[in-house]
């Protein structure tokens, strides 16, 4: 989740700044600032965020940054938005049922997703001590939920656990994997060059990676009748949630 969280942070980092347009270039890790006077005060409060950065250059510009309607962006955003809660739902109580920390993990991972597209959403038009105080809840609660997960996690390797429910975890992680491969589809369908719909487009592609990674360990569940395949990508994924939450958290500073 680090390219939609660095984006979201830099913006909150950023709010109260004097500038008129943030131009995201993600694939080459490029921020491009419109702004009027000194640009030390922006550049401090960028690398105060400790993402290494660096002022390549500073130069007039005769571009005149265009304030864009994104109304197309934020309905497919609210699309992809509840997509991921309602994955989330399906995923954890499907999970808990069948014994599958993989889906349990992935499901938090969607519910990070959610959380991250609820901010970038909610962010507009509201100030900065709000935006970060919903981002102090939002990744005090994602953090409560990895650290559960983790410690869930470790009781079931250590303990006598029942082999989870492998038919149960390849046919979720597909109907997962369905609703994720639709919501990249729509995001590339926009052909958006906006940053945050960039972000989204890989972010939702980290999601599909993760759904095939439930589903390549419910299969080996079948062929080892073990857990440990099962708990060894709830492991990954848990971390990668608990990862993603110190992110938001830095956003609340």
């Amino acid at each position: 989740m680090d390219c939609p969280s660095e984006e979201n942070m830099i913006r909150m980092k950023l709010d109260g700044q004097h500038f008129q347009k943030l131009d995201f270039d993600i694939p080459n890790r490029n921020l491009y600032v419109y702004h009027e006077g000194d640009v030390g005060p922006i550049f401090d409060a960028v690398n105060d965020l400790n993402l290494g950065a660096t002022l390549i250059s500073s130069e007039e510009s005769e571009k005149s940054p265009v304030s864009e309607n994104h109304s197309k962006e934020k309905k497919l955003l609210w699309t992809v938005l509840v997509t991921n809660f309602s994955l989330f739902i399906l995923e954890i109580i499907t999970g808990f049922i069948s014994g599958s920390m993989g889906l349990v993990a992935d499901s938090l991972d969607m519910l990070a997703d959610a959380i991250v597209y609820g901010l970038s959403l909610y962010a507009v038009g509201h100030i900065a001590a709000k935006k970060k105080q919903v981002a102090k809840i939002s990744g005090y609660f994602q953090m409560a939920l990895a650290l559960f997960g983790i410690i869930e996690v470790i009781r079931r390797f250590l303990g006598f656990e029942k082999v989870p429910v492998f038919q149960t975890m390849i046919i979720i992680s597909v109907f997962a994997l369905i609703g994720n491969a639709v919501s990249l589809y729509l995001l590339q369908k926009s052909k958006s060059k906006e940053a945050h719909m960039q972000a989204s487009m890989i972010f939702t592609s980290n999601d599909v990676i993760v759904n095939l990674g439930v589903i390549i360990a419910g299969v080996f569940v079948y062929f080892t009748n073990s857990k440990y395949p099962d708990l060894i990508v709830g492991s990954i994924v848990f971390l990668l949630v608990a990862k993603g939450s110190l992110r938001i958290l830095k956003l609340a500073k």
